[in-house]
């Protein structure tokens, strides 16, 4: 992820459209992980937070991947199709994944990796508006679908773009993956129907102000998904997998620790930075962006210490910790 740096006027009124239009963001840099094989849902099952084997063709859910004690590694959407299960992944987590996943494939596993990333597109659709420009291009179908839900669509002259429900913040919308080849006919059917553009360094400011989170900032061997609040991608009835008994029991016995916030910022600050309230130091600040409405943070804060409306020190400046759409810190 790039760090944000100040954003301009286009970018502004990108994360406005999001709020309140639609903006289109390429997000054809994140990595494309093709998993077939017979095994596939069972694989993918074993390897991460959410529950495969009850997902059918067209369907598809935000998964963690975390290491054997639970720590994170990547927040993915998978979309399972007749043959295959796509992986979007984390820019900067592609090739990490690629050899984490390889690892794990065993002799008798009837199940094949392949990294589709440079081949294919992704543009992501995103604000309320988005409904609209689907209903432009003639796919009205799609609309009030499940989260994840996908089909392959023609947007002539390109074929072969499969639209998925979701626009991987908390906003609403959906996401496009489609042969590398139409980049140019796709990007300019949307943008006609309305969409606005919107810079990575927008996406980024976006994503810290709703709270998803990141590789390297969020997600580190530092956090688990319980902590950051993923709950939704978390099945806790599947039975076994990498990382599920420390999963299981911080929720059984409501042992999270620490849970990622926003926060408010009165003035810049430096991520790493500590947080603190009154002389006492209870977290850490690991992300941060300076938008039109002011400076805004993401950092864990100890559970312990309180939540939404506390005033804490973040190195220098004064803040107050705000809610984050992205993520959930209630119990099931």
């Amino acid at each position: 992820m790039p760090t944000s740096s100040t954003l301009d006027d286009k970018d502004t009124a990108a994360i406005q459209a999001a709020r309140v239009g639609v903006a289109i963001c390429d997000r054809t840099a994140w990595g494309r992980i093709k998993v077939s094989g017979d095994d596939r849902l069972n694989f993918l099952h074993n390897q991460s937070t959410n529950n495969f084997q009850i997902l059918k063709p067209g369907q598809g859910c935000d998964t963690v991947f975390v290491t054997s004690t639970a720590r994170t590694i990547d927040l993915a959407t998978a979309y399972i199709k007749e043959d295959a299960v796509i992986l979007l992944v984390s820019p900067n987590r592609r090739q990490f994944l690629m050899e984490w996943l390889d690892k794990y494939i065993f002799f008798a596993d009837k199940v094949e990796l392949s990294d589709i990333t440079e081949d294919t597109n992704t543009f992501s659709l995103m604000g309320p508006g988005s409904d609209a420009v689907l209903e432009k291009l003639g796919i009205g179908e799609l609309i009030g679908q499940p989260y994840g839900s996908h089909k392959v669509y023609t947007i002539p002259p390109a074929e072969g773009v499969q639209i998925a429900v979701g626009s991987g913040l908390a906003a609403p919308g959906y996401t496009l993956t489609f042969p590398y080849t139409d980049k140019a006919t796709v990007w300019n059917k949307l943008l006609e129907a309305g969409a606005v553009e919107m810079s990575d360094r927008a996406w980024d400011a976006l994503r810290i102000l709703q709270g998803r989170p990141a590789p390297d900032a969020e997600l580190t061997d530092d956090y688990n998904p319980l902590e950051v609040g993923l709950w939704q991608t978390i099945s806790f009835n599947k039975g076994c997998y990498i990382g599920q008994e420390t999963i299981a029991r911080l929720n059984t016995y409501k042992g999270v620790k620490q849970h990622l916030l926003g926060i408010r910022l009165s003035a810049p600050a430096s991520v790493g930075s500590a947080i603190a309230v009154g002389d006492e130091k209870v977290g850490k600040l690991t992300s941060y962006t300076e938008t039109s409405d002011g400076y805004f943070g993401l950092g864990y804060i100890r559970s312990k210490a309180g939540g939404v409306g506390l005033k804490v020190q973040v190195g220098e400046t004064e803040g107050e910790v705000v809610e984050i759409p992205f993520v959930s810190h209630e119990y099931p």
